[in-house]
């Protein structure tokens, strides 16, 4: 899609001109779709109900959902495949002088919806940000490095206003936020393998074979792990509820932090690919560190021919190569030897990067279809809003448990 005025930004950073893209396509994303956000949330509201909540995953989305079933004393379960929670929420600490995001980094909206999300009124928030208003980028086509001037960056930028934190990560957001409030309901290393609604109440199986009984269930797992089949339903799933969640597209990726002893690159370095994303980024940016640490995000086509190389200490080598050709030679010069690797493609209970389900609007719908009145869906592919990222997750589960609640009166 070529946009007038963006077509030579097409490749400046995926979670951030991607969506400017799809905004400049009619697509209202992140801070242009701000005001299609709820005047009220879960949290403005009171709840009772009686019954037991089991919530699958303790990502965004489901601690989100969580929380309102915490402040609402209603009985809940939370029930996370990983030693974890966060889902694809990751921080890294020694690497740098700051924590470093190893999933999840971009705002993708205005500062205040960070109060939204936190059910706190006003725009001024606590929070320390950075301005992601990049004063370098540029384009990679595998020969060729062109830089991308100082005027479209701020083009891009006035277009779609993009954050970061400074000194802390989504991770410690959402941990201080939501998981602080509800970990002690976690029960970890327990994946879900099947879900039976056919009686009255329902049964959810783990991998151990414990099963827990409840009366409701919110299945917040990636997207990827419910195109894999991972978890079986009795009944099953009707055609139209799996044609919407094979309809989303969800791409494989890896995150990559590499440190160098001396900065020799721009803020942003776009390669051109078949599918996906390729994107090297200054993990430093605006981040007074004296460390000099390079990311690659990696999804799509770039990430699957990465995997072909059998492991990440062969993709590490590639890289450093791919970033002397561009640099004559100053990756390998410079290259400390220390990296970071954070695979979302493989990992057993991700299957993969993001959704793209805001293309498809009934497809959103859909996955958001109830079954029964037993079994609700929620997280990043089911945001109703276009917030995308985490908003998009927390607001998604915000929905649902409203939903869930609401319908149960």
């Amino acid at each position: 899609m070529k946009i007038k005025g963006f077509s030579s930004l097409k490749h400046i950073i995926l979670p951030i001109i991607s969506l400017l893209l799809i905004s400049c396509n009619g697509y209202e994303f992140g801070p242009n779709a701000f005001h299609k956000l709820p005047k009220e949330t879960a949290t403005d509201k009171n709840y009772k109900y009686s019954g037991r909540i089991i919530i699958i995953g303790a990502g965004a989305s489901g601690l989100a959902s969580a929380k309102i079933l915490e402040e609402n004393n209603i009985d809940y379960q939370i029930l996370e495949a990983t030693d974890r929670f966060g889902g694809r929420l990751k921080k890294i600490e020694g690497f740098a002088d700051f924590p470093m995001d190893i999933g999840a980094e971009w705002i993708h909206n205005k500062p205040e919806i960070l109060n939204k999300l936190k059910g706190v009124k006003g725009k001024e928030i606590k929070e320390e940000l950075i301005s992601y208003r990049l004063e370098s980028s540029s384009l990679w086509d595998g020969e060729n490095l062109k830089k991308v001037s100082k005027k479209k960056l701020d083009q891009y930028f006035e277009g779609f206003t993009e954050y970061k934190f400074k000194n802390s990560t989504w991770y410690d957001f959402v941990a201080e936020n939501f998981a602080k409030k509800v970990e002690h309901k976690i029960k970890y290393n327990s994946p879900v393998i099947a879900i039976d609604y056919s009686k009255e109440q329902i049964e959810v199986t783990t991998k151990n074979g414990e099963k827990i009984i409840g009366d409701k269930v919110l299945v917040t797992v990636p997207v990827g792990v419910l195109k894999s089949k991972m978890i079986e339903f009795t009944p099953k799933l009707d055609s139209k509820k799996l044609k919407a969640i094979e309809s989303i597209k969800y791409l494989t990726g890896f995150k990559l932090a590499l440190k160098f002893s001396d900065k020799f690159y721009p803020n942003v370095i776009s390669c051109k690919t078949k599918e996906g994303d390729k994107e090297f980024y200054d993990y430093s940016f605006k981040k007074d560190s004296k460390y000099n640490i390079l990311g690659l995000l990696s999804t799509g086509s770039s990430a699957e021919d990465y995997y072909k190389l059998g492991s990440k200490e062969a993709i590490v080598k590639n890289v450093i190569n791919e970033l002397d050709k561009m640099f004559n030679g100053s990756a390998s010069k410079y290259y400390t030897g220390d990296f970071v690797y954070q695979d979302w493609g493989n990992h057993q209970y991700t299957k993969g990067t993001w959704s793209t389900s805001f293309f498809d609007k009934s497809s959103i719908i859909e996955l958001n279809r109830p079954i029964d009145k037993k079994v609700y869906f929620a997280g990043g592919a089911n945001d109703l809003y276009n917030q995308g990222g985490v908003p998009g997750a927390i607001m998604s589960g915000y929905y649902t448990i409203d939903r869930l609640l609401s319908e149960s009166k």
